[in-house]
């Protein structure tokens, strides 16, 4: 760990003073009109933090108008996102209109916003842990992409936003380490939002840090507070401030000058004689003079980072530094009155009146700003269109086959029917590679590496998965922590819009794993990440792994998810048809997300009935990315199935014993509950979906009776029997399961051939003998 002391003051960082000073006001009138001066009738309150923005504005304004380039990325957390629009304003990137709509519909965001927010945002914030890391993912796939010029990724964090799992979930990633444009910059304001952080944690976290490869910095002290420590007992009361739990020193923030003069020596004589001729005024302002808060100290510290490794800077700032809510412990929404606002407005020289003027014409100033905006100016981005995707691949399975076998078949088959789109799709696994078929993918196209590594079992013949690591390779792999591959899933979906380069990522996962991957996922959605999430094995038919290992809600999940289409294969065809729609909407401004769940159940592929005749195939193929198909039509039915995934062949069997009995009964796969409740919204005008697929899939004239069966939680498809309003029985897994045969499995959660036949009794009213 170094530390990296403050520097003797000049004049260049008077303008850098006056610049901080005016985003202090910005970030701080922004929020106070949103709650203060802007219509409110509902009486919600509108919220904003202007403690935890004051804390980042020395900061923040060291790193734009000094060292950042225009090549270079920020992500800035959350609860400052007001000191980003503030800099944007001052940069001529954002129109004064904007100040007073944060927290506004259709304004500046709560939270800084890349898909939403008016003005540049280079990472979507928001979810604590999840904006910290995306440079690191944004990283990666820089690297990945071989972007040009790609320059340092920064995260700008909060103190307590280190308590998060997922931070160190991708800190201790194995190839992180190897990331030297990341530079990470941690406000120690020693706050979270209910309390001052207790104990002295930073020394310990700094440790981690170092053990994990990075450089560690650390800006404690200001030159204030560097010149007492230099004076006779200086040493003492160095000592003093640095074994103060976080608590204390909080509290001597809230202390007059004769306060702190019996406080802070404690009992020490040494400590006392250094305070003895300081005066009042430059003894509270000293107390105060964090490192943070000194724009030659972080100017010292951002000029040190070392571009070989990853780098951390702890920064110890004030929460609330400059304003009357300074330390407060309780200050994390605190508001200023409109009294202290005006007396803030005062001390800097502000006509409150005129909140949004930038600065005059001419002042040094004005020109640095200037200067900082032309220098910070994007490239020209000349983005390289998404590639075409062929809609079929030409072969017809046979024989029987798992959905999960068919994803690695089809993507070795896309290497061959259209490479230009191949050499676009990227894997990325955690750890689950070989479990979840993709090993001969990953034998065909390497696995990518920044460098080439030696593949010590190349000549190992009983070695079946060839572990190539190489920079042209197409799978990446992670450790064990399903949040960091849905964040550099993101990332790499991101591409397109961040670099002009898309890509085609697919990331593999245990689907049981999918719902602690979701929150990260979803947000990276919502950031503008597009990628195929793959979820399998999946559901109870996972059997003998029992109920630790078997999804439940996941097909529900997929059914509501925004930005996403869901799909769930019966068939290897059906999954290679859906995996081509899925990978055709990625890497495009109207482009989406998807989500696959497969299963290892291995099915008769001749059930799926895939007809010979071109143009039926064809027909048969948009049905099943459109949502589902008939398979099975009685010439006058009693009874409609609804079957989805790893439970058709129990439909269809139900079925034949059905018709033995004198119950005829359609049968119908559903691909996916996603698109067809989007079409039930849109005949009623609630969507704009198509909604074609329900008038082949479930016909006015064949109405009749609805079960519907899945490997999941009954309620996903429940809603088709809205469409014709039909009696209706839904079966599906609502508890937890066990270890145990198919057969024992199926029979306990009630979705078995017997349970579907009774089913249909049920609603048809049949007595069989």
């Amino acid at each position: 760990m170094t530390m990296v002391a403050a520097v003797p003051e000049a004049d260049r960082f008077e303008t850098l003073r006056e610049i901080e000073r005016r985003v202090l006001w910005l970030s701080t009138a922004m929020v106070h009109h949103a709650n203060r001066v802007r219509p409110n009738p509902s009486g919600v309150k509108v919220g904003g933090h202007q403690a935890s923005s004051a804390s980042m504005t020395t900061l923040m304004t060291s790193l734009w108008f000094r060292h950042l380039r225009a090549e270079d990325r920020v992500s800035v957390k959350p609860h400052a996102s007001p000191v980003l629009h503030a800099v944007n304003y001052l940069l001529g990137r954002l129109d004064a209109a904007k100040l007073t709509t944060l927290r506004e519909y259709g304004g500046l965001q709560s939270y800084p916003s890349r898909s939403k927010d008016p003005d540049p945002v280079d990472y979507s914030t928001g979810s604590v842990g999840i904006g910290a890391t995306a440079p690191i993912w944004g990283a990666l796939a820089g690297r990945y992409v071989g972007a040009a010029g790609a320059g340092r990724q920064y995260s700008l964090v909060g103190d307590a936003e280190l308590d998060e799992g997922a931070v160190w979930e991708a800190i201790l990633d194995p190839q992180v380490a190897e990331l030297g444009e990341i530079v990470w910059i941690v406000d120690v304001n020693r706050q979270s939002l209910d309390r001052v952080v207790p104990g002295i944690a930073i020394p310990r976290l700094q440790g981690m840090f170092a053990a994990a490869g990075w450089q560690v910095l650390t800006v404690k002290y200001g030159r204030l507070l560097d010149d007492l420590f230099a004076r006779p007992g200086g040493t003492a009361l160095r000592d003093r401030l640095d074994r103060m739990s976080n608590p204390e020193y909080q509290r001597l923030l809230r202390c007059t000058a004769a306060e702190l003069r019996d406080r802070l020596p404690d009992g020490d004589a040494a400590v006392a004689e250094v305070l003895a001729d300081v005066d009042d005024d430059a003894l509270l302002a000293a107390v105060r003079n964090l490192g943070g808060h000194d724009l030659p100290a972080l100017d010292a510290a951002l000029g040190a980072v070392d571009d070989t490794r990853p780098t951390v800077i702890f920064a110890y700032t004030i929460k609330g530094h400059g304003l009357p809510t300074a330390g407060h412990p309780q200050n994390h929404s605190a508001l200023l009155t409109d009294a202290q606002l005006h007396a803030l407005a005062a001390t800097m020289g502000i006509d409150p009146d005129r909140p949004w003027e930038r600065f005059a014409d001419g002042t040094d100033a004005a020109r640095l700003c200037a200067a900082t905006a032309d220098r910070l100016a994007p490239p020209d981005l000349r983005p390289v269109a998404a590639p075409e995707l062929p809609v079929d691949l030409g072969r017809t399975p046979n024989g029987t086959a798992t959905t999960q076998a068919a994803l690695g078949r089809a993507l070795v088959d896309l290497t061959r029917q259209a490479p230009d789109a191949a050499r676009r799709v990227v894997t990325v696994s955690p750890d689950v590679s070989s479990s979840t078929n993709l090993g001969g993918w990953v034998n065909k196209v390497g696995v990518w590496s920044p460098r080439e590594r030696v593949d010590w079992f190349a000549d190992d013949a009983e070695t079946i998965l060839h572990w190539r690591e190489r920079p042209t390779g197409q799978h990446i792999e992670l450790g064990i922590a399903e949040t960091n591959l849905v964040g550099l899933l993101g990332e790499l979906g991101a591409t397109w819009s961040r670099w002009g380069e898309p890509l085609l990522p697919i990331g593999v996962l245990y689907d049981p794993f999918v719902a602690r991957a979701l929150e990260p996922w979803s947000f990276g959605i919502y950031s503008g990440g597009q990628s195929i999430l793959v979820g399998t094995p999946s559901g109870v038919t996972l059997a003998p792994e029992g109920g630790a290992h078997q999804s439940i809600i996941t097909p529900s999940i997929g059914l509501e998810q925004p930005g996403c289409v869901s799909y769930e294969p019966a068939f290897a065809i059906d999954l290679e048809w859906t995996l081509l729609a899925a990978l055709a909407r990625l890497g495009r401004p109207d482009g989406s997300s998807a989500y696959l769940r497969l299963s290892t159940r291995p099915v008769d592929q001749s059930l799926a009935a895939v007809p010979a005749d071109p143009a039926a195939r064809d027909r048969r193929r948009r049905q099943v990315v459109a949502g589902g198909y008939p398979l099975r039509r009685a010439a006058r039915p009693d009874v409609t199935i609804a079957a989805m995934g790893a439970l058709v062949p129990e439909a269809l069997a139900a079925a034949d014993r059905l018709a033995e009995n004198g119950v005829a009964a359609d049968v119908v796969c559903v691909t996916s509950p996603d698109l067809l409740f989007r079409a039930v919204q849109a005949r009623r005008g609630r969507d704009d979906a198509p909604s074609w697929i329900l008038d082949q899939l479930l016909p006015a004239d064949r109405a009749r009776p609805l079960v519907t069966v899945l490997d999941g939680h009954p309620h996903t498809l429940a809603f088709l029997a809205t469409v014709h309003r039909v009696d209706h029985l839904a079966l599906g897994v609502a508890g937890f399961g066990q270890s145990g045969s198919l057969e024992d499995v199926y029979r306990h959660h009630g979705i078995d051939i017997d349970s579907i036949i009774g089913a249909a009794l049920d609603l048809t009213g049949t007595l069989l003998n």
